[in-house]
């Protein structure tokens, strides 16, 4: 038990922090009007990224979802044909959802990303009032076709084989003959 002092002047105290913002000015947000700008780095809604030609970056390896700590992230991986081609691999994503109403935004499903597949936009109005709405499915979050790409399924058309294909459109034939080099181990002889 406090001295009769204190017991009288924390209640006094307390109020002079009401009584200091009282007079202030109020900062109001004008936000579905006015809207701010995200920090450049600032983790939103999912995308999945595709190729220069078309087709998607995703792979169906489900490294994604294995990251997920919330478990929101459902992935079904399905093999590439010839006559049906969605990714320059051997695989790629058939079924994937994203539910928003588990997700944190994390941004640890981005990082297990091997084809850097998956990123996070600056979106960040994802309330609904339906909550099936808020489970996006592969046609909600693939990136938008950009002039010069093509609809999947097709055959790959950025190089003759994988490693042209992986390094861009436009790689020189010397790029292309040369062996890969070695990984360095760090021990030296």
């Amino acid at each position: 038990m406090g001295t009769i002092k204190e017991d009288y002047w924390d209640p006094i105290a307390g109020f002079g922090v009401t009584f200091r913002t009282m007079f202030r000015k109020v900062v109001t947000e004008q936000y579905p009007f006015e809207k701010l700008p995200t920090a450049p780095r600032f983790h939103g809604r999912h995308q999945l990224n595709r190729w220069p030609d078309g087709l998607e970056k995703c792979i169906g390896c489900e490294l994604c979802a294995w990251a997920c700590p919330a478990d929101a992230i459902y992935v079904e991986g399905a093999s590439n044909t010839e006559e049906e081609r969605f990714s320059p691999g051997e695989r790629y994503g058939r079924v994937y959802q994203i539910n928003y109403l588990r997700c944190i935004l994390c941004g640890l499903c981005i990082e297990a990303c091997p084809t850097r597949a998956l990123t996070m936009t600056n979106e960040y109005e994802l309330a609904d009032n339906n909550r099936a709405d808020l489970i996006y499915e592969k046609s909600d979050l693939l990136a938008p076709l950009l002039p010069g790409m093509e609809q999947p399924p097709h055959p790959m058309r950025l190089g003759a084989d994988d490693k042209a294909y992986y390094l861009g459109a436009f790689v020189p034939e010397s790029v292309l003959s040369d062996p890969l080099p070695e990984p360095e181990t760090g021990v030296t002889s």
